[in-house]
């Protein structure tokens, strides 16, 4: 007989937290549920779930500080956030912090059990390894950076360009490349963005170590080498 799957929902509205759960065991789903970050957080660590679905905005914990704090205690199951705003900024930093999915309220049951299946279907990722070069490592589980031992302080844009250019390390990438992977897809800004990033980059992990990282290749793009 097939163990049945364990969802925890985290959601500070009683009556929608409810209408999930009750939608969610009619599914055959076994479901907790939490209406505070905090109390969602030690019920996520101290038990066993094949998936969460975690509001963004709750109290003791909020959503973001939540899944953070998850990847960070090595816990790796599949969570889908839920949020009221629909803005390309809180969607990067939810996957940047390790969310697997994001659903804008409100939204659809079908659309919500579709997406919850797939996660569940996937299963919880690997741990991503450390990107190191030199004496710079970038930890995407934890989203975390450091140089020399160091932790730097990055925005969620600085991250997401340094990630990139760390995970090709030695390559040389274009505006190009880097505005699609990093940018949204309907971006329609100047390339030229990419170079005030690159500067941010370069006073947070260059200059108070006095080495240089990412080389500019005039004419053709940026490559990071590490020192």
């Amino acid at each position: 007989m097939d163990e049945p799957v364990r969802v925890l929902v985290v959601e500070d509205e009683v009556r929608l937290a409810e209408t999930i759960r009750r939608g969610l065991e009619s599914e055959g789903f076994v479901v907790d549920v939490e209406h505070r970050g905090d109390d969602g957080f030690h019920t996520a660590v101290s038990g066993t779930f094949d998936a969460i679905i975690l509001d963004i905005m709750l109290p003791g914990k909020n959503g973001y500080d939540f899944v953070r704090d998850l990847r960070d205690q090595n816990v790796w199951t599949p969570v889908l956030m839920l949020s009221a705003k629909d803005g390309e900024y809180d969607l990067a930093d939810a996957f940047d912090l390790g969310a697997d999915d994001y659903l804008v309220k409100p939204f659809s049951f079908v659309v919500l059990f579709a997406r919850l299946r797939a996660l569940i279907r996937r299963g919880a990722p690997e741990r991503p390894p450390v990107l190191t070069a030199g004496d710079v490592e970038l930890d995407p589980a934890r989203h975390k950076v450091s140089r020399a031992g160091i932790e730097l302080s990055l925005t969620p844009r600085e991250y997401s360009v340094l990630e990139f250019l760390m995970r090709h390390r030695d390559r040389v990438v274009s505006k190009t490349e880097i505005v699609n992977a990093v940018w949204d897809n309907h971006y329609g800004g100047d390339e030229n963005i990419v170079e005030v990033y690159i500067r941010y980059l370069r006073r947070k992990i260059d200059l108070p170590f006095s080495g240089q990282s990412i080389e500019t290749v005039r004419g053709v793009g940026y490559r990071f080498v590490g020192s």
